[in-house]
């Protein structure tokens, strides 16, 4: 019997496009990974043509296996909502759409922050965490996910609360901490003020951050107090392409 073609996933980020097939039985890649640069002008066309460029690059190791694409907006039912760092063109986009026809294959796209959630809930850091957990991608903003019970709420933008007067994001992201030089204390006390406005509003179960800054979780995480534990993703890099890639199969 033919062995099953891998499904690919693909991560849109502001500087770089990635892609790799994704083996579902374990939460890795089946193929080393392809990032291709993003166009400067990143319209829903030219970007097209790079996931195209990506999809074709996989050919022999995913066949006509579903694909999953990640944005960094809100998108809901295929069509994209909002734009952060890639061209306001694709605002009222029907990504979905536009990009199951260029493809030829059905196509998933999803929040890219939702993706990442879904990642490490089936592979990573919140694995057989029975009730809320919040995973909080501390980077050039602060990009969230919400799983109950192991089902994504989807588009949950808590990156936008309120802190000290103005998005949350833009003071307690780790692009905040590098442009305002703080350290690491000086920053904790901010993100124990964002973390603990989340919790009493929801108090999840299990908060899990990722992004580049949680390499270094142990000069930060621990400053915090909270009622949830906190801890960082597991899966690095690799979550928006391997959970893309889950929910193209799974929905």
């Amino acid at each position: 019997m033919a062995r099953a073609k891998h499904p690919l996933g693909i991560d849109i980020g502001g500087s770089g496009i990635k892609g790799a097939p994704v083996d579902l039985d374990v939460g890795e890649f089946a193929a080393d990974r392809l990032r291709i640069q993003t166009p400067q002008e990143s319209t829903p066309d030219a970007v097209a043509d790079v996931v195209a460029s990506i999809a074709e690059h996989f050919e022999k190791a995913t066949g006509d296996a579903p694909i999953g694409v990640t944005v960094p907006a809100v998108v809901s039912r295929g069509i994209v909502r909002t734009a952060a760092n890639i061209d306001q063109t694709w605002t009222g986009t029907d990504a979905g759409e536009l990009l199951a026809s260029r493809l030829g294959r059905p196509v998933t796209v999803v929040n890219d922050a939702d993706a990442a959630g879904v990642a490490e809930l089936h592979y990573g850091a919140a694995r057989n965490v029975d009730g809320l957990v919040l995973l909080a991608t501390l980077g050039t903003g602060i990009g969230t996910a919400l799983l109950h019970r192991g089902v994504l709420v989807p588009n949950s933008e808590l990156g936008h609360l309120q802190l000290d007067g103005a998005d949350a994001e833009t003071r307690a992201s780790s692009h905040a901490r590098e442009t305002e030089d703080l350290s690491y204390e000086d920053w904790a006390e901010r993100l124990q003020r964002y973390f603990a406005h989340i919790e009493d509003l929801l108090w999840p179960d299990l908060i899990v951050v990722g992004g580049g800054v949680s390499k270094h979780a142990e000069r930060y995480l621990p400053l915090l107090h909270l009622r949830a534990p906190i801890v960082p993703a597991q899966l690095g890099n690799a979550a928006g392409i391997i959970g893309a890639a889950w929910l193209a199969v799974n929905g």
